[in-house]
């Protein structure tokens, strides 16, 4: 297991973020799904991007990938069909939660046996809202828990009947999947939808490969049948989730300007300037993206419900911020790559702080003094890990970070940026 020890030190200086991560799975799968050759730049060629490719390719997409227009960026040219076509495929998602429940519905199109495996926590996260519709329309799966998964049969056109508080990922799934078969669909949404905001970058990326969609106020979704993909060419723009760890690094002890993070952008996550404005934070429009100067934060209530994904480093600023921070709304975390909620309250208390976990939402007293530094495992998560690492730039002593390479997973590039802004850190096996 790689690990890192860091210094404690401000940052300072300027980063570009990773393309969105979740525009890159949603623009590569629509190019893939359409007749034709599309070349999908400024991808960040992450762990669960690969991941994606590589399904797509063993659903019989050619892909081939390029240098990019973008510095240090690459490309992927895809060779659309305009379906997806395997017989015997396994798809090995890795432990890409958005690869196995965006391409599960498109597997179900095929009409012959197709394998999805996975590694880490992947097997333990929900399928049952697909397995549910595939019982329903006689489409085989085997076995009813955990991975791998073998899907056999024709998914029809009809109305679907989806739970909105799991994940917004099985809308989105058979968002894709559904314009493709010839009859007409409806897709019914039956208890509150969270994480609105990914169904949006959805239906944006739909749009932008020529599939239309009704969408009901969210309560429901029409899809007309019988549409096709139109190819094209796009750039993925920037990951406000990966940009939240920069903001957050600044407001706490530095000076970064964060460029790539679009304020027009339809991604969730983009909240997370609005939260540490809320905070206190010094955060100004800069030249080539937003700067995020040293605060004086203090406590706040964090609706969790559309932002998972940037609740633990969020938690990181509350935990040095004056007075009580109460992180609402936040139980799905606890299904992600790790239980985050568990996770992020353990370790940033082993660091010195006031975190007290509860069963849907956190609760941090502020420790402005800072934190102490010490020892902490990232349970092989991504967030957890670089959270961790903007935790260190407000502790006392140096913190080691045992799991530092899952990082791949989202941001492969997150250490060497860390260390461009002055991170003072070591890597190694025997830290």
């Amino acid at each position: 297991m790689a690990k890192v020890k860091i210094q404690p030190g401000a940052l300072a200086g300027t980063v570009n973020v990773p393309s969105s991560k979740s525009m890159g799975h949603r623009e590569i799968i629509c190019a893939a799904l359409a007749q034709g050759t599309s070349v999908i730049d400024n991808i960040s060629m992450s762990d669960d991007i690969n991941a994606t490719l590589r399904c797509l390719n063993a659903l019989g997409v050619q892909t081939e990938l390029m240098a990019g227009r973008f510095n240090g960026r690459s490309a992927v040219k895809i060779y659309g069909t305009g379906t997806v076509n395997a017989t015997g495929a396994v798809c090995d998602c890795g432990e890409s939660g958005s690869t196995l429940r965006f391409l599960l519905p498109l597997g179900a199109l095929c009409g012959a046996p197709v394998t999805f495996s996975g590694a880490g926590r992947l097997g333990e996260r929900p399928l049952k809202p697909y397995y549910d519709i595939f019982e329903e329309q006689g489409v085989k799966y085997a076995p009813a828990q955990g991975l791998p998964v073998t899907v056999e049969g024709r998914l029809q056109s009809g109305m679907f009947q989806l739970p909105g508080n799991v994940s917004s990922q099985f809308v989105s799934g058979l968002l894709f999947a559904l314009p493709l078969l010839e009859g007409d669909s409806q897709i019914v949404i039956t208890t509150p939808l969270e994480s609105q905001s990914y169904i949006d970058l959805t239906l944006s990326a739909l749009a932008k490969y020529g599939i239309k969609v009704t969408n009901n106020n969210y309560q429901s979704f029409i899809i007309k049948g019988g549409q096709r993909y139109q190819s094209g060419n796009a750039d993925v723009e920037g990951d406000w989730s990966q940009a939240a760890f920069w903001l957050v690094a600044g407001c706490l002890n530095g000076k970064i300007t964060c460029g790539g993070a679009d304020s027009t952008s339809l991604q969730g996550d983009r909240v997370v300037k609005d939260i540490l404005l809320r905070m206190g934070g010094n955060i100004t429009q800069a030249d080539g993206g937003l700067a995020a100067a040293k605060s004086s934060l203090h406590g706040t209530v964090i609706d969790a419900a559309d932002c998972p994904d940037i609740i633990p480093v969020l938690t990181v600023a509350a935990a040095v911020a004056e007075g009580t921070t109460k992180i609402i709304n936040a139980g799905r975390l606890r299904i992600k790559e790790c239980d985050r909620l568990h996770a992020i309250a353990a370790e940033l208390n082993k660091l010195g702080a006031d975190v007290t976990e509860e069963a849907e939402s956190l609760v941090i007293n502020g420790r402005p003094q800072g934190l102490t530094g010490g020892r902490v495992s990232v349970w092989n998560d991504h967030r957890i890990a670089m959270s961790m690492a903007v935790a260190s730039t407000v502790c006392a002593g140096p913190v080691i970070i045992e799991g530092s390479e899952s990082v791949k997973k989202s941001y492969p590039t997150f250490w060497q940026d860390f260390a461009l802004l002055g991170g003072k850190l070591d890597q190694g096996e025997e830290l």
